[in-house]
């Protein structure tokens, strides 16, 4: 059966990050993607430009129609909106019992702000219902450090690409240990989206039946892949190639679990 993916996430008028690079991400990883807004933006590789959130109740309204007509496998929350949004999605997530996936979105790869301290506060409740977190280090550290993730249960996924170095280094901290994976940087500013198609891959993974550390590790091929296949579009921080492009399919699939 096909896996099935509800994301909760803003929407990215220019179509890099957002609900459309989860959308891409899990239809190019097998899975169905289906959708709750969470805020709609203007927004294009330079940065944001406007933010319109979306009511609580009609966030809440689009959770409950997918869940009570298609079911769901897996949940990805990318952009929340705001507090009042985070602790409804809590309520609707707590009848929930499937891998939740937290990418604690908080600034986007423009630098625009895109959570206040309000809403920031309240990731805690939705830290506490995930499988794993995966903030990049500048939302770890506003989260209060590894400790303070941890602390809520959930796995942690420290992503490496905000450090310095030709070598990016992502660490997954979760009750089996850690695990560590190394690669080089790719050389691009066409970055748009990591965040959010690495989160999906990742909830597509365990979606799919797949362990932390296997869905893990085949989201990081992926967002690799569509690194070296970006199109090389707009005048600042561009989009992947969500498609690959020119790079082969077999070639990321071949190092990462079935």
């Amino acid at each position: 059966m096909t896996a099935r993916l509800l994301i909760i996430a803003g929407s990215d008028s220019g179509g890099g990050a957002g609900i459309q690079a989860d959308i891409r991400t899990v239809t190019m990883l097998g899975g169905h993607a289906m959708t709750a807004i969470t805020a709609i933006t203007a927004q294009n590789t330079l940065g944001v430009q406007a933010v319109h959130p979306v009511p609580v109740d009609m966030v809440v309204a689009q959770m409950r129609s997918v869940i009570d007509d298609l079911g769901v496998d897996a949940v990805k929350i990318g952009m929340i909106g705001s507090a009042a949004t985070a602790h409804a999605v809590a309520d609707v997530l707590d009848g929930l019992d499937v891998p939740i996936v937290f990418d604690p979105v908080m600034i986007a790869t423009s630098g625009s702000i895109l959570a206040d301290a309000d809403t920031i506060a309240a990731f805690d409740r939705l830290m506490r219902r995930a499988a794993i977190v995966t903030p990049n280090l500048p939302e770890l550290a506003a989260l209060g450090g590894e400790a303070a993730v941890r602390a809520t249960g959930a796995a942690l996924l420290v992503k490496g690409g905000h450090a310095e170095g030709d070598v990016v280094e992502d660490r997954l901290l979760g009750d089996a240990g850690e695990t560590i994976w190394t690669h080089p940087r790719i050389d691009t500013r066409h970055t748009h989206g990591t965040g959010c198609t690495l989160a999906s891959g990742i909830a597509t993974g365990l979606a799919a039946g797949l362990p932390l550390a296997d869905a893990t590790g085949r989201a990081i091929a992926y967002v690799q892949a569509a690194l070296a296949a970006a199109p090389g579009i707009g005048a600042g921080h561009g989009p992947m190639g969500h498609a690959l492009g020119s790079v082969p399919f077999a070639t990321w699939t071949a190092t990462c679990p079935d």
